[in-house]
């Protein structure tokens, strides 16, 4: 890895590339993991039948760790039946196996988003195990190890885009027609705090995000009037196993990078799941093409 790059890397640079973490989120390191004492509400522990979301269909993307996991509790302890993918098995498995313990609903189905035939087989087998799809969470992305775009590698480049934001236009385009079909639904796209600002040495990241917020836009206005709404949340720097395990290896911790954030803490799956639930109900329902920023106020500087 090119020392001097390392070096010119800021705090800020390192932890704002998005959902959790962009700037060093592809270094995996083993080494000790950090507590965020910093608290936030906590989850409930077992699932509400009669929940905000009880019955409803919903549909996750990436669900096997981080944000997208952290979701599917969430909808699932407020009643949802929750049908979500990931490229890691085994992962999916133990996510399915959680929900299940604590009386939740859930399916796991191995898919990759970067693949047309796997996107449409995921949509189409959750449709013929429930028969509609409410709800989409399309989560699904990887990061980008830090490089200059002179650095930067056409294959990595492809992967990135192809998984961040090829993969929503792929969700979303094989979602929609069974919105229609049924007669509306929701959509909420994950992009990042890189989808607003430039940080250096992640384009391929940055770019992705930017594509996912404009996809969000363009859906949003081409589906208004047929009771689908569209929207979109943009996460800062996020309490997830990869932020962590770069925390340990950068020598720093939740406090330091906390104060780059007027709310001067590092938020968690729950509180973006929240965001994501919120866009998802009914109290949302005239929100349709905005992004929801969920920086810890980051965007407002």
């Amino acid at each position: 890895m090119n020392n001097t790059l390392i070096k010119g890397l800021t705090r800020r640079a390192m932890m704002l590339g998005g959902a959790g973490f962009a700037g060093l989120t592809a270094m995996v390191f083993a080494g000790r993991t950090q507590a965020n004492t910093q608290k936030a509400p906590a989850p409930q522990a077992t699932t509400n039948s009669k929940g905000k979301f009880a019955g409803k269909v919903v549909l996750i993307t990436g669900a096997t760790s981080g944000i997208g996991e952290g979701t599917a509790y969430a909808f699932a302890k407020e009643g949802a039946k929750v049908f979500f993918c990931g490229r890691r098995e085994n992962l999916g498995k133990q996510v399915e196996a959680k929900i299940k313990g604590f009386g939740g609903e859930a399916t796991y189905m191995q898919a990759d988003v970067r693949k047309e035939e796997d996107v449409k087989a995921f949509i189409d087998a959750c449709v013929k195990k429930y028969g509609r799809i409410d709800i989409a969470f399309n989560n699904a992305g990887i990061e980008s190890k830090p490089a200059t775009i002179a650095e930067r590698s056409l294959e990595e480049w492809m992967d990135l885009m192809n998984t961040n934001a090829t993969g929503v236009f792929l969700s979303m385009k094989y979602e929609l027609p069974h919105m229609l079909r049924q007669g509306g639904g929701v959509i909420v796209n994950n992009a990042s705090v890189s989808g607003h600002v430039g940080f250096a040495t992640i384009a391929p990241y940055s770019a992705s995000k930017h594509a996912v917020i404009s996809l969000t836009k363009v859906a949003a206005l081409e589906y208004a009037d047929k009771n689908i709404r569209v929207n979109s949340v943009s996460p800062g720097a996020v309490d997830t196993p990869m932020l962590r395990r770069a925390l340990a290896a950068w020598k720093t911790d939740f406090k330091a990078v906390s104060q780059d954030y007027p709310i001067k803490r590092i938020v968690n799956t729950e509180e973006i799941a929240r965001a994501v639930m919120w866009l998802s109900s009914d109290d949302a329902s005239c929100i349709t093409g905005m992004d929801v920023d969920a920086t810890g106020g980051y965007l407002t500087k």
